[in-house]
């Protein structure tokens, strides 16, 4: 357990859903910091010899377990959890998938593919992508939220107004997040850690890395908040920006087809650019490229970008 710590919640202390009548693992008091030992997405049937027929085998009823939930004493229904995100631990392991009919471009990328990362957990130097590429490092959990006031069991994949699976890359170490409470302790759960994403996540996974993660609880009384927020107390491309980025386009009515034509054109280039396949293109985009909407105001035709930085290449 990290010294500042009151307590460490094993990943065994897990769930699958959203569901405000599961019992608390533990209850903390406000300005409490605690360790949470997550698992990864796949909930550990993902291992560092995982062939592409394991991926395609996997249980996917447990997917994106998050770890809890936790009751924070004196939370209540229009209060704010603070959630002050201390540190990671990574594992040195991680796994990014292809998986047929999921993510941006599933109707092109219909077959299965895998890549298992072997990454520095201690220096975080970039993770080599084949001969072809190397990604650096920031680890953030993509899943972080508090019980919905809703009755019943809910998806843990889509995001919701109380957080859960936002999959921001900026929820790293030193960042503040800032989350609606709905029930009664908030009930707050962590996971689907990940060693790197790009924002987007475009094929539907990033570096999916188990780890441990160290957080602060505060809250904010009666101050109600319509979604989750976060701030950062610095700079959040510093780790991407050095040799600058390639960037492709969509333009057109729709936001969705514009970023899957930005995402396409990057590929393309990648493809053309080196010797790596079209799917190993996607997975990279996916871990580290950036989809950004360019302008909205020019109507009848919006641009979104998608930006690959030159580091992971050169």
């Amino acid at each position: 357990m990290c010294q500042c710590c009151s307590y460490t919640i094993h990943s065994e202390r897990s769930h699958f859903g959203w569901d405000n009548s599961l019992s608390p693992v533990l209850q903390i008091a406000p300005g409490e910091t605690i360790e949470f030992s997550c698992q990864d997405a796949s909930a550990g049937q993902i291992t560092s010899t995982s062939t592409v027929e394991d991926l395609m085998a996997r249980d996917a009823s447990k997917v994106n377990p998050v770890t809890g939930p936790v009751f924070v004493q004196g939370a209540e229904p229009g209060d704010i959890l603070k959630v002050s995100i201390e540190q990671f631990s990574p594992s040195g392991f991680g796994w990014t998938a292809n998986i047929p009919g999921f993510g941006l471009l599933a109707d092109q990328f219909t077959e299965p593919a895998l890549h298992i990362w072997d990454y520095d957990k201690t220096g975080l130097t970039p993770a080599l992508f084949g001969a072809e590429a190397q990604v650096p490092l920031k680890p953030f959990a993509g899943t972080m939220g508090n019980a919905p006031a809703e009755k019943g069991l809910h998806s843990i994949i889509p995001p919701r107004r109380v957080g859960g699976n936002m999959d921001i890359r900026d929820l790293c170490a030193g960042t503040d997040l800032y989350l609606p409470v709905e029930v009664a302790g908030a009930l707050f759960s962590v996971g689907d850690t990940h060693a790197a994403q790009g924002d987007g996540e475009v094929c539907g996974t990033a570096i999916e890395s188990p780890m441990d993660v160290v957080l602060t609880f505060d809250l904010i009384k009666q101050t109600p908040l319509k979604m989750p927020r976060f701030a950062t107390r610095g700079p959040v491309t510093s780790h991407l920006d050095s040799r600058g980025y390639e960037v492709t386009t969509g333009i057109g009515p729709d936001l969705m087809s514009g970023a899957r034509d930005a995402v396409s054109g990057m590929i393309d280039l990648l493809t053309a650019q080196t010797n790596m396949a079209a799917v190993d293109a996607y997975m990279l985009c996916s871990v580290c490229g950036d989809l950004r909407i360019s302008e909205v105001v020019d109507a009848p035709n919006w641009v979104v970008s998608f930006y690959f930085p030159r580091c992971v290449l050169e």
